[in-house]
């Protein structure tokens, strides 16, 4: 089957094999390169993404765009085109609209291991997919940004603009807020003054006393590709729309929807009237399906947040699953796309497509071009590093897990009951058990416990995950073929049913 951008597309689950040398999760610059290096080098290899054309988050929609995306997103943006046209042309399947919801253990008939299963579901149907390797590429979350009413109609995500505007070309009308720290913050404030909405004000609440923690890393940034961006987007913004820093406290009111952003700086507090508030405060790797996935995390004391373990080939604690980009530690989309040519290359040597001074050669000029484009990088995190007050709700009311409405008062109190991490707390809260499954509250509330018993937050931990990570329908579940073992379970169930009943 075709697609329409001329790639080989599978658009229901049916089109699909039943084994597949390699499954590559997430279509960003990181799963992209990763399924284009190793098809390229022999591998039967099947792509799964959600969205209906490859990009990622950061290359959303880049095959759609025109001339005047190109203008308004700016030429980092139109880099994905290359990386996405160079996949088309490919040897992998491609399967668009399709969620991959899990990865078990796969076996032949005699029990040994052979490699994973995956879940699929689209168009209605599931599958359960074999693969010898599976790559993980599933980028990034923005982190959680929990103020006083930030569940108020009005406030989103800047994440959530920018995807509105990449994919539908939706531009915020009304008096437009954006707040928080990161380069995200200045990215999207540009692109959104160039698409023609008002940004009344950029409310920055990066701790002034960052930058002297951030200093001894200037010289390698100034000389970084990091540098000169960063300064140009910083005077763009400067020049046409109000910047204000040093920001120490934020919230959102109003009566059902959002009237006013609130802010103290300077010891001073300040109102603004606003129709639309965005808020973020940097991104953090997804470390929902490789958490359900059983693989071994670490928490990063420098990126504040929890993150897979994994080699110089990016293979985790579980053999046979590597995770390349964002979701291996924020480094952003040129080190993703790198990342994934290299957890390629090692998927390829693992399965015996290239000896190890092949792989070696292959990775040579990889990883010096990984050294370069991450050069300034460690300015960004020390400089960007979220302030407490912002990560940790100082307001005891303000809501932390918004799909159970679990306020930080009842997290902190749940502590005194005997909840040592998150997931004894979900006896008390269910907390991290909505529809979010705690990406909107698991690393506030891993501090948040951590804050009360006063111990690092890699000792509390964060949530244990399960499948299936993403909603499944019925019938999708339903559509599932069923083993011949399912079977006989299934009715020997029944037989015990109707011989209970009978005595």
């Amino acid at each position: 089957m075709t697609s329409t951008t001329g790639g080989k597309a599978a658009h229901t689950v049916k089109d699909l094999a039943d084994a597949y040398d390699v499954i590559v999760i997430g279509a960003g610059p990181a799963g992209l390169s990763a399924a284009t290096t190793v098809s390229t080098l022999g591998a039967r290899t099947l792509l799964v993404d959600e969205n209906q054309t490859p990009g990622g988050q950061i290359y959303r929609s880049v095959l759609l765009a025109q001339t005047a995306d190109r203008e308004r997103l700016g030429e980092d943006y139109w880099k994905g085109r290359e990386i996405a046209e160079t996949f088309l042309r490919a040897g992998a399947q491609y399967a668009p609209a399709t969620t991959a919801w899990s990865i078990g253990p796969a076996n032949d008939d005699g029990g040994q291991f052979i490699g994973h299963e995956v879940g699929v579901s689209a168009g209605g149907a599931a599958r359960l997919i074999r693969a010898r390797q599976v790559v993980l590429a599933t980028g990034a979350l923005e982190r959680p940004f929990p103020i006083p009413g930030w569940t108020l109609p009005g406030v989103m995500t800047a994440g959530a603009a920018q995807i509105a505007l990449k994919t539908s070309g939706l531009v915020p009308e009304g008096r437009v807020v954006i707040a928080g720290t990161g380069p995200l913050l200045y990215l999207l404030a540009a692109q959104l003054i160039e698409a023609g909405a008002t940004v009344t004000a950029v409310l920055d609440t990066t701790p002034k006393s960052n930058w002297l923690k951030a200093l001894r890393h200037m010289p390698a940034f100034l000389t970084s590709p990091y540098g000169s961006k960063g300064l140009r987007l910083l005077r763009t913004v400067q020049r046409r729309t109000k910047v204000v820093r040093w920001i120490s406290g934020l919230s959102a009111e109003g009566q059902g929807e959002l009237k006013e952003v609130v802010w103290t700086a300077g010891g001073q507090e300040h109102r603004t009237p606003a129709d639309l508030l965005l808020l973020h405060q940097g991104v953090v790797p997804n470390v929902n399906f490789s958490n359900a996935a059983g693989c071994y995390h670490v928490w990063d004391e420098t990126q504040l947040a929890f993150r897979p373990q994994v080699d110089e080939w990016y293979e985790t604690s579980v053999p046979g699953i590597a995770i390349a980009g964002d979701g291996a530690g924020i480094r952003g989309a040129e080190a993703a796309a790198l990342q994934g040519k290299l957890a390629g290359v090692g998927c390829a040597a693992r399965l015996g497509l290239i000896g190890g001074e092949d792989r070696n050669r292959h990775a040579s000029s990889l990883k010096v071009q990984l050294t370069k484009v991450t050069r300034g990088r460690e300015f960004l995190d020390a400089l960007y590093r979220p302030s407490k007050a912002f990560r940790v709700p100082q307001n005891p009311e303000t809501i932390v897990c918004r799909c159970e409405e679990i306020s930080a008062a009842q997290i902190r109190a749940s502590v005194s009951a005997g909840a040592i991490g998150p997931n004894q707390m979900k006896v008390f809260l269910r907390s991290g058990m909505g529809p979010c499954q705690g990406r909107l509250c698991g690393l506030t509330v891993t501090e948040l416990i951590a804050g009360e018993r006063g111990v690092s937050p890699d000792k509390v931990g964060y949530y244990r995950l399960r499948f299936p990570i993403k909603p499944l329908r019925l019938r999708e579940l339903a559509s599932l073929p069923q083993s011949d073992a399912a079977k006989v379970a299934v009715l020997a169930d029944l037989a015990d049913t109707h011989h209970s009943k009978a005595n």
